[in-house]
């Protein structure tokens, strides 16, 4: 059985313009321990689709599925990391950051700590537990942003280009970073790009997606040994091959 399953999803906003179309009957399936990544310009639904999967947003048409359940709003076999800083809690220490999901079930105290300074030494960071988030760099606050969304040891990790806003330096330690985690935890990982380089440096499979409306237009398959060369003419070649897609004109353009 596939571990999450887009079966036809299609989401239509209401705006004072009319209706606008977000996503179009989007279609695909990931296995278990999966890495897969959208690729697409502004408006093609990367966000929209990964907010349907997430249960923020409620499909027209279509449905998600994961381990076989349909998805019905938001559930805690998903954890979520977005792009803003703001995403901590300014007056909790990144160890209450971390916490705060378990705290929520009533995972006793200690047990919740324990766990919480686990998650924060795989992002390299126990350290700093009992720092504010004002405290930390940009890149540190993602990565306690990270260790808060994996805390309750979610299925599905959903990721929403949470390295965008960091310095270039920055974005590659964090890459390297999410690929050591997501071999130490083999968890299902959806992740929002623009950026090509990095989709090829983290992904098993990438899907392109093309707007107006956001669609399914192409899948690369990333076969490249682990840890991956950026530098590396293979690594160059699949770039390559996700820059074509993006470039090519959709059959809805092309009519």
């Amino acid at each position: 059985m596939q571990h999450i399953e887009v079966n036809h999803v299609s989401l239509v906003y209401d705006t004072p313009g009319g209706k606008v179309p977000g996503v179009d009957d989007v279609s695909f399936t990931m296995a278990p321990s999966e890495f897969l990544c959208l690729v697409g310009p502004s408006g093609c639904g990367k966000t929209t689709l990964l907010n349907i999967i997430a249960g923020f947003l409620s499909p027209v048409a279509g449905e998600i599925r994961i381990g076989g359940n349909a998805v019905n709003g938001y559930g805690q076999d998903r954890g979520i990391v977005f792009q803003d800083f703001a995403q901590l809690f300014p007056w909790r220490t990144a160890l209450g950051n971390v916490t705060f999901g378990l705290e929520m079930k009533g995972v006793a105290k200690a047990e919740r700590e324990a766990i919480a300074l686990e998650q924060l030494k795989l992002v390299k960071l126990d350290k700093f537990a009992h720092s504010y988030p004002h405290h930390l760099s940009g890149g540190m606050q993602q990565r306690v942003a990270i260790a808060r969304a994996l805390a309750y040891n979610p299925a599905v990790l959903l990721m929403d280009e949470p390295f965008a806003a960091l310095d270039a330096l920055t974005r590659d330690d964090m890459q390297r970073l999410l690929a050591d985690v997501w071999r130490e935890t083999r968890k299902t990982v959806i992740y929002v790009t623009h950026n090509v380089a990095e989709a090829v440096f983290l992904a098993d499979r990438v899907i392109v997606m093309t707007p107006h409306p956001g669609r399914v237009k192409a899948e690369v398959r990333i076969s490249l040994p682990r840890p991956r060369d950026p530098l590396s003419v293979e690594f160059l070649e699949y770039q390559k091959a996700l820059l074509r897609h993006l470039s090519e004109p959709s059959r809805a353009d092309a009519q």
